[in-house]
């Protein structure tokens, strides 16, 4: 098997980007209600797209994390709940996480009678993904450790 080495401090920068998405959305979209939401058309397209793109993030750091630890998967929702166990996530919340998956192929996918639904299930399992992302960060935060002692090769 080819080693698999992904950029230096690629993961780190892209939990950052999604820690950064997820305080956006609450700020400025975590509060809005179906009626503002129906009513703005802008509104809509930012909200689904930016929870769009905290799951599609998220899917692409399990799947880099699960590459290098040889973990093969073949789907989204498979990386997803694969990195959640990684990180003895329990089985309800690997269950959950692996729902992260479809939403996110519901808001890519233009589903139009589910993005609100979408949208809350996204609200719903926020402190989840938060839990996913410091497990992640606390790795690859010990990785490089071991790497300016040496003691990774």
């Amino acid at each position: 098997m080819a080693k698999f080495d992904y950029a230096k401090g690629r993961i780190v920068e892209s939990l950052q980007f999604i820690s950064d998405e997820m305080k956006e959305f609450e700020t400025e979209y975590g509060n809005k209600r179906w009626q503002e939401y129906q009513e703005d058309k802008k509104i809509q397209k930012i909200m689904e797209r930016t929870v769009e793109n905290i799951l599609t993030a998220l899917i692409e750091v399990s799947g880099s994390v699960l590459t290098q630890e040889g973990i093969i998967v073949e789907n989204y929702a498979e990386a997803l709940g694969k990195c959640a166990k990684l990180f003895n996530l329990t089985v309800e919340e690997q269950q959950s996480i692996e729902k992260l998956a479809n939403i996110r192929n519901r808001l890519a996918h233009r589903y139009l009678n589910l993005k609100w639904q979408a949208i809350n299930m996204y609200k719903t399992n926020c402190s989840l993904i938060q839990k996913l992302l410091a497990s992640i960060l606390k790795r690859e935060e010990s990785k490089e450790g071991e790497m300016e002692r040496g003691e990774l090769k």
